[in-house]
């Protein structure tokens, strides 16, 4: 149960959007640019990378959101994924991104367990600067969206092809929160799926609402208010 009340429709950090608004747009305009902007390291690369720390964090949510979005982005799909998050040295993956996975692992243990010889290791591999700074700063971000989505005890989906969809979802269109009123089109999850539809049903009016605003209009007849839809999320997981 979570440790403040929260929509018990919406999942993980997606009921966290939903809570406080104001937040949720530099949220998930931040793992937008970490994910999905210009790097060196492929978008499948980054989505594994916030799988894997998720699962160093014992994030369930935002392991398998993460997962699920790497497996879309990354021709080996879901089997490779699931072999990294349970053991990168096991897995048939590249020395340069086992050495880059080895240095998110250190920063899920904390800032300093990152040593010359982890970055050591990755330079030899054929990482460069770019690569090191990115691999550490997806990994430093989503310590923090683990710690947000645990640490308030956000409701965790356990079916894996709801997250699969979700990631479709995600891998099209996004991680973005929409402008209170503006209608989706389409936000993320893990980082965050389904917040615009979050965003959207928070801020939508309430029927009550409507009917007190058309009690007070001018006698002219004016168009009902839309009713608030459903978010995606929603429909999608229900309560846990």
């Amino acid at each position: 149960m979570p440790h403040i009340f929260l929509d018990p429709n919406l999942p993980g950090i997606t009921s966290l959007l939903a809570y406080r608004r104001e937040t949720a747009k530099p949220l998930m305009d931040l793992a937008e640019e970490l994910l999905r902007g210009e790097s060196p390291l492929t978008r499948g690369e980054r989505e594994l990378i916030a799988a894997y720390v998720s699962e160093h964090n014992d994030c369930e949510f935002c392991a398998a959101s993460h997962g699920a979005c790497a497996a879309v982005l990354l021709p080996e799909g879901t089997p490779l994924v699931d072999q990294v998050r349970k053991d990168p040295d096991q897995a048939p993956i590249s020395a340069k991104l086992r050495a880059l996975l080895a240095i998110a692992g250190a920063v899920a243990e904390g800032g300093w367990a990152v040593k010359d010889e982890h970055v050591a290791a990755a330079r030899a591999a054929g990482a460069e600067d770019r690569d090191i700074h990115d691999t550490v700063l997806v990994a430093a971000a989503f310590c923090m969206y683990n710690r947000y989505v645990d640490g308030l005890a956000t409701l965790t989906p356990h079916d894996p092809a709801a997250y699969a969809m979700m990631a479709e979802r995600l891998v099209s269109q996004g991680y973005q929160a929409p402008r209170p009123g503006v209608p989706s089109a389409g936000a993320g999850a893990g980082a965050g799926a389904g917040a615009g539809d979050a965003v959207e049903a928070a801020s939508a009016p309430k029927p009550a609402q409507a009917s007190l605003a058309s009690a007070q209009a001018s006698p002219a007849p004016a168009p009902a208010p839309a009713q608030p839809k459903r978010g995606f999320v929603s429909r999608l997981f229900g309560s846990k």
